[in-house]
């Protein structure tokens, strides 16, 4: 008998961990459903959600780069998203079957910040694509001082501040990070199949916290980097698994058991 499913989209996707960690939940719930990493480009995304919108078993999918915000354009959007974050990673349908999308980003980042205090911390992010936008909406709820982004396209950077209401500044990605409490890599730059991270973290505040949400290769140059400075550090892994929990019930109408993390952790990184 054929099984409900999930899946993650992307372009590129053979990287993704996601299939893994809901496999290691069906698996402790016995749950008898499948998810799948699925490449779909740009050009076929439209075609993509039309197919699955037909398709009764399909629960729903996680989206990566490139497509958290070019989706918005083919579903639903009942929370509003557009112009709250302004970015989906997470389409599924609702009680009457209409494809709609939503963001499990900003929980997932937030989740492992929630012991720490951040209030007037001033923060630098690197990046300004969809992962950021849930970054910053997380950021824009968190309280903290002023936030620098650190991007190529500085109009859209700029842009990214005022629709979130924060404070703070634009400069180039070569340029020197500054005073801060808080680095939240959100580019994939430094992911396996894309160009470095290049960054001097001399500058960083004594006590910084680095945050970076690529997770292939887990330990990537940038955590090494702040390891070696003695900065406490959070890996890709965390908000992948925090955004993936909510997606999770989501899609299937259950939590995931959240017991067995460093089982999980240990496939992931295996």
């Amino acid at each position: 008998m054929e099984k409900p499913y999930a899946e993650v989209i992307g372009d590129p996707i053979a990287h993704s961990k996601s299939p893994l960690i809901h496999g290691f939940w069906f698996a402790r719930l016995g749950m008898d459903a499948d998810y799948r990493a699925t490449h779909v480009t740009p050009e076929g995304l439209a075609d993509y959600i039309a197919a699955r919108s037909k398709d009764p078993l399909w629960r729903g999918c996680n989206v990566t780069i490139p497509h958290k915000m070019a989706v918005m354009e083919h579903v639903a959007d009942p929370g509003d998203v557009r112009a709250s974050i302004g970015a989906m990673n997470t389409i599924a349908r609702d009680e009457t079957g209409a494809v709609f999308g939503t963001n499990t980003d900003a929980g997932g980042f937030y989740a492992p910040l929630g012991q720490s205090d951040f209030t007037g911390a001033d923060v630098a992010i690197i990046g300004a694509g969809g992962a950021a936008r849930a970054v910053l909406f997380a950021l824009s709820r968190m309280d903290v001082g002023t936030v620098t982004i650190h991007a190529r396209n500085a109009l859209k950077a700029m842009g990214l501040l005022a629709s979130f209401g924060l404070k703070g500044q634009v400069r180039g990605l070569g340029d020197p990070l500054g005073d801060v409490g808080l680095l939240v890599n959100t580019s994939p730059l430094g992911m396996r199949g894309f160009d470095p991270l290049e960054v001097d973290l001399s500058t960083l505040a004594q006590g910084a916290l680095v945050y970076d949400i690529v997770y292939a290769p887990l330990e990537t140059a940038l955590l090494k980097a702040a390891r070696a400075r003695g900065l406490d550090t959070v890996d890709g892994l965390e908000m992948l698994i925090g955004q993936a929990a909510l997606a999770f019930e989501i899609f299937f109408g259950v939590a995931p058991p959240r017991d067995g993390e460093d089982e999980l952790r240990a496939l992931l990184t295996a």
